[in-house]
């Protein structure tokens, strides 16, 4: 265990807001211990309303807050809420998980030669020590990372569509899986294409280092 602060974080109770494989695996490659309880949160905002990061930042302080909000009321002890949400964005348009498949190859298409940028928002929500309203505090933060897809043909997209891999991702294709194939070049951190930037663990770092969990 490299981090002094992640071994303070074992007798904590750690919660991620999301039943993503590829966060959970994140999480894990660094030793911390959690529990996973999926946001109830219905993602229905107006994306018109939003520009690409305040969209992913709302969504994830949403999707925090109401698993933080359901375990308070069942009166669990809960030490720190990690929720997020990512998106991909190609000319200023929000770009999330495909309908079908059908939606799925149009997004590939767009995104084809062309460099496009993914967004993930996170929120950290933990309990203040002090009674003060409304008895938690959130912290949010933004990480940004450019994508450059290569020429691919649409009977290469038609194939990886057929093999299920995009159906559950942002825009519509897996960096760490098949996916990777249509990528020539990203800028930024890796990790965030996956879903969870390790930016998370900078501001662990920092919230153990400051006494606030």
């Amino acid at each position: 265990m490299p981090f002094s602060f992640v071994h303070y974080l074992q007798n904590k109770r750690i919660v991620l807001a999301s039943g993503s494989q590829r966060r959970q695996e994140i999480l894990s490659k660094l030793g911390l211990s959690f529990d996973v309880v999926p946001s109830k949160f219905p993602e229905n905002l107006d994306k018109s309303n939003y520009t690409p990061f305040e969209y992913v930042i709302e969504n994830a302080t949403e999707k925090g807050l109401e698993v933080y909000g359901r375990l308070v009321q069942e009166d669990q002890e809960v030490d720190i809420v990690i929720a997020a949400d990512t998106i991909v964005s190609i000319d200023g348009n929000i770009l999330e998980k495909p309908k079908d498949t059908e939606d799925a190859l149009r997004i590939l298409k767009k995104l084809n030669g062309r460099s496009h940028q993914v967004y993930t928002g996170i929120a950290l929500i933990y309990p203040l020590t002090e009674p003060v309203h409304p008895g938690y505090n959130i912290i949010t933060f933004l990480e940004e990372t450019e994508v450059i897809f290569r020429e691919c043909s649409e009977e290469d997209f038609k194939v990886y569509v057929e093999t299920g891999e995009p159906m559950d991702k942002a825009g519509a294709y897996g960096y760490q899986g098949l996916g990777s194939f249509f990528v020539e070049k990203i800028n930024g951190c890796y990790y965030n294409v996956v879903g969870l930037p390790s930016k998370v663990f900078k501001e662990l770092e920092k919230l153990v280092k400051d006494k606030e969990i």
